[in-house]
């Protein structure tokens, strides 16, 4: 750690998400934020050690908080779970309870989306990092988010070619604008 960083200047609230600040989590756990932690890949033995403390939406949005989840399915928040790229195989089983937004925007929901076309939400798609999501945004070109999409690493290729109609705010957010697709730096 750090020796100069000085606890009071923390924001406990973003640390508890952190996965590297479980040992700091662990010697304060007056200061967790549970909302926060429930989303902490990192901190599910804390969660298990506290089941009455966890945010249940938050939990949702956690890859590794499945076992969790499918242990206590009341408490799965469907539209959250959604956008989990670990929960794939709950949302095949359940897709009457698919949040159709936040499907549209996981990476690993692909086949899902190519299924049902007409419940794509194209906003949260522009979003979506995975290759297959930047091809069907290519074949619908209509319906990209321009702002969305100005941020997602995965649609350089797409930004090059559309350069008026890139968010200059919104691309600022992108870290692949700093690399050239070798893994160069191409912005010092």
């Amino acid at each position: 750690m750090l020796h100069w960083v000085n606890l009071t200047d923390l924001k406990w609230d973003d640390l508890s998400a952190n996965p590297a600040a479980i040992h700091l989590l662990e010697q304060n756990p007056d200061k967790i934020w549970w909302d926060s932690l429930s989303q902490n890949p990192a901190a599910i033995h804390l969660l298990e050690q506290n089941p009455d403390k966890i945010c249940s939406s938050w939990l949702s949005m956690n890859p590794a908080a499945i076992h969790l989840l499918e242990q206590n399915p009341d408490k799965i928040d469907w539209v959250e779970l959604s956008g989990n790229p670990a929960a794939i195989h709950m949302l095949e089983a359940n897709p009457d309870k698919i949040g159709w937004w936040a499907l549209s925007g996981n990476p690993a929901a692909i086949h899902l989306l190519e299924q049902n076309p007409d419940k794509i939400d194209w906003v949260y798609l522009s979003t979506n990092t995975n290759p297959a999501a930047i091809h069907l945004l290519e074949q619908n070109p209509d319906k990209i988010d321009w702002m969305f999409i100005s941020e997602n690493p995965a649609a350089i290729h797409l930004l090059e070619k559309n350069q008026d109609k890139i968010w200059r705010c919104a691309l600022s957010c992108n870290p692949a604008i700093f690399y050239s697709e070798e893994g160069v730096p191409v912005l010092k």
